[in-house]
């Protein structure tokens, strides 16, 4: 990536991401001819720093973090790791969406203007100019099938908020594993760099693992759920039926 490229998919100016070199913060690119040419690792470290200052790290902290981290290990194997750390869980890229398109999938949220503020506060739209920007696609999508098949609106954000809660839980639970029993001895050790490897891949690894774990443990809940219900409905009918039954006998 040009400098321009890195501070468009950052959304860090051009002149932060000069400042943070010249502040020992970004490493260097790699220059080839007179252009400087950054890769995945540079956009990993300004995530990093990004969550840092959001967390309160002031650039000179940071910078000192970061040398004291960099201590005894290669430029490349830190990059990885914090490549490994920050870089998105999914795939998925936001869509920028029409009022018209918004209003045709929702009909609902045209009538009560509070369905749509609440679209807004869950972060499933977020107005951009005259037009909205989705961040999940997909979860948009699953929503407009939901009110389709004769979900209401509201209980669909209802659904999506406490499906969060749930997965935020989840998430804490699966990086609770991975600092207990692979970051803390790592960590107790003195962070050999020689493991710093072998650490990043475990970081790796976890993604797919969590990601099957879940879906795995849905499904199996999902055919429960299911079997439970239909033998309850049909109960229910049956329970209906018989005195009808028995009185024209």
């Amino acid at each position: 990536m040009t400098i321009d490229e890195l501070a468009r998919r950052s959304g860090v100016t051009t002149r932060n991401i000069r400042s943070y070199q010249t502040q020992g913060i970004l490493p260097p690119p790699t220059l080839v001819g007179r252009t400087g040419h950054y890769d995945q690792g540079h956009l990993a470290r300004l995530r990093l720093v990004e969550r840092l200052q959001d967390q309160g790290f002031s650039l000179a902290g940071i910078a000192e973090l970061l040398r004291a981290w960099e201590d005894g290990r290669s430029l490349g194997e830190v990059l990885g790791f914090e490549q490994a750390l920050t870089e998105p869980w999914s795939d998925e890229e936001p869509e920028r969406v029409s009022l018209g398109e918004l209003v045709a999938r929702f009909p609902g949220a045209a009538a009560d203007p509070a369905l749509a503020l609440r679209a807004v506060e869950l972060g499933l739209v977020v107005p951009d100019g005259e037009t909205f920007l989705v961040p999940s696609p997909r979860l948009l999508q699953v929503g407009a099938d939901l009110v389709a098949e004769g979900v209401p609106l509201g209980v669909t954000q209802d659904e999506v908020a406490e499906l969060r809660e749930e997965m935020a839980r989840i998430a804490t639970r699966f990086v609770g594993l991975f600092e207990r029993y692979v970051w803390e001895p790592f960590a107790e050790a003195g962070m050999p760099p020689e493991r710093l490897g072998q650490v990043t891949e475990a970081l790796r690894r976890m993604r797919p693992l969590a990601a099957v774990a879940v879906q795995t443990t849905l499904a199996r809940a999902m055919e429960e759920a299911t079997a439970t219900s239909t033998a309850a409905q049909v109960g229910a009918a049956g329970q209906v039926g018989l005195p009808e039954a028995i009185g024209g006998s």
